[in-house]
């Protein structure tokens, strides 16, 4: 009989207070970011947070990963290794993510280490190396198939790790160059300026404009809800949400939302299970339409989709309302279903198709009377980017999670004892010498109903046994005191058996493959160079981040903008009369498209300098 394979629901903590509510919430494991050298450098969490976050998770069964993944320089490496040991012995933080293979050269407690999609895992070959390497998980890019993810997991045994909700980039991580070659500002060392998301203006060889002042290279924001158990079967052990960077209610929804998803799957399921315990109960119903997002994308999940971009612009839209029917100088109307709140935020796209917003004052019937009346006609689309009412719930306590218990109560010569056991089979025993009474009229229920009040604990019974020879008395204030101490004991029963993984680090020698090592494999330290060294490659360029090279490709991707505009040769479609190359113009930037046709690619140089 096959072992079950545990499923991990894997959400963002910006901060404490969003680790612990993504737990509560739902989340199997959360990662976060260390105090430096996060690839959110505006996402550094204290060690003292970090080892909260840990112990309330590990209550669970929930695990914490810590993401250290940037690349290093040699000096930063000593004290990246004292970080480690920090978060590893101090913390109990269940593993690092990290991009620099120089980490694995250090001295390091027995941590065990994901790689991190910035090390862009793209290939089998790739993920088998990196499992003979060590390390326990593997993150996949969020731009292959659903085949190309089952090719991998055909390959390897390491759990595979897949992004299934949030922001995109549109370049293959740790691919892009672009912002440390216009600002200094390296998306390898955690500090993207975004460069995708601005407005360009499309012009071919000749100068002439073709499409002005668009967001070409930004995405929509990935949504695989609908997907997730095509992913299971396909080899996914672990289901990633985006964003490290989204507020406490983006993480509240999107994770029970996502919650509820897998466990409707896990039911049907029994080939795989859970990674945590406890079971969260929500005091709203999730939507991710009602949180951040540019519009929904499943990108290239079936090869190439569609309308991947949000091209109008890189801003929230939120969830579809309807089309305005009515317009006047001080009210509009909807067609739509969807309750409007006072204090709502609409959007829209103007004439321009820019995205413009409005607040709502009040709502009479189905009237709505905004700040400032939209400069739209009739028939325009509004969507809700902010649902006041939804907010309102989110702020407050919106989840508790718990764990189902059984509580036994046995008579015995001197006493009473009590037996409590979770879903996992913890247990805990304790026996209480007493005076026995027999009760006047029978209490069992009365007992039962007592032994059920778990009141702020993490625990829920679910159901309690009386086994005894008579109607005992036994005072309220007394089976309350037993059943504090029962629990309490119970959670340290938990606590004491929830272990670290232990990851012995051991040197390995077996061929990359890749041989001549360029600037796309972000080296940027001796230890580095030394691991490639080991396994039978050779650095020839150093990572971009110290010496930039000149005419080097900045950003390699799978969208295309001749695809995205109708003009893929491959496709067949329609032929464009402009002459190549183009170029994405932002005020005094310039970029050169270069389109791979074999492999479906695009890549995006600087011509800024030639200006």
């Amino acid at each position: 009989m096959l072992k079950a394979r545990k499923i991990e629901l894997l959400a963002p903590a910006k901060n404490l207070e969003c680790g612990i509510e993504a737990i509560n919430h739902g989340a199997d494991a959360v990662y976060i970011g260390a105090p430096k050298f996060s690839a959110r450098a505006a996402a550094g969490n204290t060690l003292d947070d970090i080892k909260s976050l840990a112990e309330h998770a590990h209550q669970f069964g929930a695990k914490v990963y810590v993401a250290l993944n940037t690349i290093l320089t040699d000096s930063e490496l000593h004290d990246a290794e004292k970080l480690i040991w920090q978060l590893y012995t101090d913390a109990t933080v269940d593993a690092l993510i990290i991009q620099d293979m120089g980490i694995t050269m250090l001295n390091l407690p027995p941590v065990a280490l994901h790689a991190s999609t910035q090390m862009d895992n793209r290939s089998a070959e790739k993920a088998k190396f990196l499992e003979n390497a060590g390390f326990k998980q593997i993150v996949l890019p969020r731009e292959l198939t659903i085949g190309e993810i089952g090719e991998i997991a055909a390959q390897v045994k390491t759990p595979l790790e897949v992004f299934v909700h949030g922001a995109l980039c549109v370049c293959y991580s740790g691919q892009c160059y672009l912002s440390q070659a216009l600002s200094g500002r390296s998306a390898n060392k955690g500090a993207c300026a975004q460069y995708c998301r601005l407005p360009y203006t499309l012009v071919d060889a000749d100068g002439e404009e073709i499409i002005q002042k668009k967001h070409f290279l930004s995405m929509k924001d990935l949504n695989l809800s609908d997907n997730l158990e095509e992913l299971l079967e396909a080899g996914v052990s672990s289901l990633k949400i985006e964003g490290r960077l989204k507020d406490v209610s983006y993480v509240k929804n999107v994770v029970a939302y996502y919650r509820l998803k897998l466990d409707a799957i896990l039911k049907r399921n029994p080939q795989y299970i859970r990674a945590s315990s406890g079971t969260s109960v929500y005091t709203f119903e999730p939507n991710p339409e009602k949180s951040f997002n540019r519009g929904f994308t499943k990108y290239f999940l079936h090869e190439r989709s569609s309308n991947m971009w949000s091209v109008d612009s890189p801003k929230s839209i939120g969830e579809p309302i309807g089309k305005i029917t009515e317009i006047t100088t001080k009210y509009i109307k909807v067609n739509s279903a969807v309750k409007i709140h006072n204090g709502d935020g609409l959007c829209y796209f103007n004439n321009k198709k820019e995205l413009e917003g409005i607040h709502v004052n009040r709502v009479e019937g189905d009237l709505i009377f905004p700040a400032t009346i939209p400069d739209v006609k009739r028939g325009a689309f509004v969507y809700r980017n902010y649902d006041h009412e939804f907010e309102k719930l989110l702020s407050k306590k919106s989840a508790e999670r718990r764990i189902s218990t059984t509580i036994e109560l046995n008579e015995i010569p001197f006493g009473f004892s009590l037996k409590i056991t979770d879903e996992d089979d913890n247990y805990a025993i304790l026996n209480f010498e007493t005076e026995k009474q027999t009760a006047l009229k029978d209490q069992t229920e009365n007992i039962r109903n007592n032994l059920s009040k778990t009141g702020n604990t993490i625990f829920k019974v679910e159901q309690v046994n009386t086994n005894w020879s008579d109607s005992w008395f036994v005072p309220v204030s007394l089976l309350s005191e037993w059943r504090r101490q029962l629990t309490d004991k119970l959670l340290s029963v938990r606590k004491i058996r929830y272990q670290q993984e232990v990851a012995l680090h051991k040197q390995t020698s077996h061929a990359f493959p890749v041989k001549d090592i360029t600037y796309l494999g972000n080296v940027m330290n001796e230890k580095g160079k030394q691991f490639y060294m080991q396994h039978q490659s050779s650095v020839i360029q150093p990572a971009f981040e110290k010496q930039a090279q000149k005419d080097a490709p900045l950003m390699f991707t799978r969208h295309c903008i001749k695809q995205s505009l109708g003009w893929c040769p491959k496709e067949g479609t329609e032929k464009h009369p402009y002459k190549e190359p183009f170029f994405l113009i932002y005020n005094n930037t310039k970029l050169r498209l270069s389109f791979d046709c074999r492999n479906c690619e695009m890549k995006v140089f600087n011509d800024s300098y030639a200006e």
